[in-house]
């Protein structure tokens, strides 16, 4: 397996960030597999796939270089810089266009793990990655960015809510199922491929949500490193995993489902913004569940966050009767992972 090893201060000192250019290239990905995910990346897709199939269509080298440098196990350096924290999609993708031609070129011979294609032997290509990336940001991403911003800011205040609760390896290990796991020793596993581990105590350590499903890891040497992570499932997409239909009848439908995202600490602005429903709606109905001692509340700096009680746990577990479960999600659809990279 790969994994870091990092010291106390380092991990103490490591923070959540929002990347406009992660968030962007994750999308690239998600529109190279056209694999959704849930029901919103879905429609997301189907409404941008014909575009983006006509842009590579237009332009066969930028799509070869596509499928090369998103490599099955690895990603060329090149194509995603290591996010900075407050940097503009412009910045970011500044330095994609910056990027060395002969680095780019050998970066890509690592995520094809085989030769360069005679086609990609040119020194255009960083221009090219760069011009793809701003056509993604400019027609897929940056039209709704502002309520993707939202879930990614719900996303951390969710994750940091459980590092105050559980401690960070609790948190960890939720990052990325499967691939990244505290393993105690100060190590923490990055991806499950056998690779050597790396001694990052001491360099900026950031945790970078990006709504599609999928992550990577990058690092520029010897000062920072990332691990890009899927925010949960329940804030790209409520419909994931259906609210009861018996709990939609017994509190109503918008009620029940502010309820069932509150597994994790969320605000009234944060709620609103996975929802879809307006302030005053999501207001009333945290009242009235305030009130029935449904849920709890808690200030946080200058939020004031609510989470499901163990009152509200039970109800949400119970069996009820009016069998079956349907999907209540009013969220809106269309949200829907040197520098090295590993998936």
């Amino acid at each position: 397996m790969g994994w870091w090893q990092i010291n106390a201060d380092t991990l103490a000192a490591s923070r959540f960030v929002l990347s406009p250019f992660a968030e962007t290239f994750a999308a690239l990905k998600l529109l190279h597999s056209a694999a959704a995910a849930h029901p919103g990346e879905r429609a997301w897709l189907d409404a941008r796939l014909p575009g983006y199939r006509a842009r590579l269509a237009a332009d066969p080298v930028t799509a070869r270089l596509v499928r090369a440098g998103l490599g099955k196990d690895w990603i060329a350096d090149f194509l995603t810089p290591t996010p900075k924290d407050g940097e503009t999609f412009e910045e970011t993708v500044a330095r994609v266009r910056a990027a060395d031609p002969g680095a780019a070129r050998a970066h890509l011979t690592v995520s094809l793990a085989g030769p360069l294609p005679a086609v990609l032997d040119r020194d255009d290509l960083p221009e090219r990655a760069a011009a793809l990336l701003e056509h993604v940001w400019t027609e897929a991403v940056r039209p709704d960015w502002d309520r993707r911003r939202r879930v990614l800011e719900a996303d951390v205040v969710a994750r940091t809510a459980q590092v105050s609760q559980g401690g960070w390896a609790a948190a960890l290990d939720s990052l990325r199922p499967g691939r990244t796991r505290w393993l105690g020793d100060s190590r923490l596993q990055v991806n499950p491929h056998e690779y050597p581990p790396r001694e990052i105590s001491g360099a900026e350590l950031l945790f970078v949500p990006v709504t599609p499903k999928g992550g990577w890891v990058s690092w520029e040497e010897p000062g920072r490193y990332a691990l890009v992570y899927s925010c949960a499932g329940a804030l790209t997409d409520p419909g994931t995993r259906p609210v009861p239909a018996g709990l939609g009848a017994l509190l109503g439908s918008a009620r029940a489902t502010v309820l069932f995202l509150l597994d994790s600490p969320l605000s009234t602005t944060q709620l609103v913004a996975v929802t879809g429903q307006g302030l005053g709606s999501v207001g009333r109905h945290l009242k009235v569940l305030l009130d029935a001692g449904l849920v709890e509340r808690r200030r946080a700096g200058r939020s004031v966050l609510y989470s499901r009680s163990a009152l509200g746990e039970a109800v949400l577990n119970a069996p009820l009767r009016g069998a079956g479960n349907c999907a209540t999600s009013p969220h809106s659809p269309a949200v829907s992972n040197g520098t090295t990279h590993r998936r």
